[in-house]
């Protein structure tokens, strides 16, 4: 198959697509276009803790895979219209790609407070550049107040007490992570914070931010005011679809495509964190997911369906978090589940197993140190995908191998 194909978004999951196009024998011209000047890299790096200093990108691949592939690479542009009609992308620099079939990965950005923007001291994490300005002010004796209690607030958290800042968390809600994990998981996480030192403040409304010259003070609801040398707002992530929505894309929590990441034109597709799909898995429920997972099993999923395959998203959800020396897992969605099923998996390690009424299994939360979890969650994943009822009292006992159940 011959033809343009333009890329537009040089994350993960664009540049896994751009691979996966040639991998599949795609020989037409392929351009992936990204605003950082970066070349394409992981973000999960950026609010894991490092020993190497200042936080170096972890690459996709090399300039030169790139150049051998015969992958199109433009850094530092920005695509400011869709003409679906002339089928051409304009660009902010009053240049112009024209294209057969187009690919959106246009990620998500950090959600804000209302009537509150980033400022010196008020600073948000998603990019390199975001990073590198957090950790130059993580040293000893620095003052880090984190507004929101979620995987990104929490991880930056750790990585801040590692590198001897005092920090305080300020989460709305009445536990941490109320929208990710399971009390009992998210109870566990809170102690290993409190434990490294974090002050934690739940149930805990902002009611302003104000900054001086050299900090910032953020007043809650009840008359209680936090003082930092520096605030990092981590509430959440807001899908990037304003080129969507001005070409006249469907929408809904994203840029709504279909089980192939087709958008409401045929030769608009669309992946990763920007987009909502839904997932047969779930009785065809529309998700968004924003994990690393998700955006390379999209990315090379769309790269078939963008040369013509008819392949749907089938992957359970999968996501991972670090927390000091605790790894966290969970695969599959809980939404539907009336009870869960705890098993030891010594070492301090737990999982437990989300069951919906009728005994179907559709997700394992874990949570333990290192790597402890990740076989169990591995196989939990393979139940899930295999959409078993499993034997409750099976799934409890240590004694009783997982993979025997996925076997029956």
């Amino acid at each position: 198959m011959t033809g343009e194909i333009v890329i537009v978004g040089a994350g993960l999951c664009g540049a896994r697509a751009a691979f996966a196009l040639r991998e599949r024998g795609f020989s037409g011209h392929v351009t992936l276009v990204g605003e950082e000047v970066h070349l394409p890299y992981e973000r999960p790096p950026l609010s894991k803790p490092s020993t190497a200093g200042p936080p170096v990108p972890q690459l996709v691949a090399a300039r030169q895979a790139y150049d051998d592939a015969g992958i199109e690479l433009l850094t530092g542009h920005c695509v400011t219209r869709i003409d679906r009609a002339a089928k051409r992308l304009v660009l902010s620099d009053a240049g112009s790609l024209g294209y057969d079939r187009l690919l959106l990965a246009t990620g998500a950005r950090p959600r804000r407070l209302p009537n509150l923007t980033a400022s010196r001291l008020l600073l948000t994490l998603r990019t390199h550049g975001d990073a590198e300005r957090i950790a130059a002010r993580l040293v000893p004796g620095r003052r880090l107040v984190v507004i929101g209690g979620g995987f990104i607030g929490l991880e930056l958290s750790a990585m801040a007490r590692q590198a001897g800042a005092e920090v305080t968390v300020v989460e709305g809600q009445a536990r941490l992570l109320a929208r990710a994990v399971p009390a009992e998981i998210a109870a566990l996480v809170e102690a290993r914070h409190r434990q490294a030192g974090t002050r934690i403040l739940l149930d805990a409304g902002v009611a302003a931010i104000d900054e001086t010259e050299d900090e910032i003070t953020v007043s809650l609801v009840d008359g209680t005011h936090v003082t930092g040398d520096v605030a990092v707002l981590g509430i959440g992530a807001v899908p990037n679809t304003e080129l969507a929505e001005a070409a006249g894309l469907w929408l809904e929590n994203g840029i709504a495509v279909d089980e192939y990441l087709t958008s409401s034109d045929p030769d608009i597709f669309a992946a990763g964190d920007c987009c909502s799909f839904p997932l047969a898995l779930y009785g065809n429920k529309r998700i968004r997911l924003e994990s690393w997972r998700s955006a390379q099993d999209q990315g090379s999923l769309v790269a078939a369906n963008l040369l013509g395959a008819r392949s749907p998203v089938g992957h359970v959800p999968w996501f991972w978090s670090d927390q000091f020396d605790l790894t966290l897992q969970i695969a599959g969605l809980a939404d539907t589940a009336t009870r869960a099923v705890r098993r030891e998996l010594g070492d301090n390690a737990v999982i437990l197993f989300h069951l919906e009424e009728s005994g179907r299994l559709v997700a394992a939360s874990a949570i333990g140190p290192g790597n402890t979890v990740a076989r169990d969650v591995r196989l939990a994943e393979m139940l899930i995908a295999a959409r078993a009822y499993p034997d409750p009292l099976a799934l409890a006992s240590p004694d009783i191998r997982l993979k025997s159940l996925l076997a029956a």
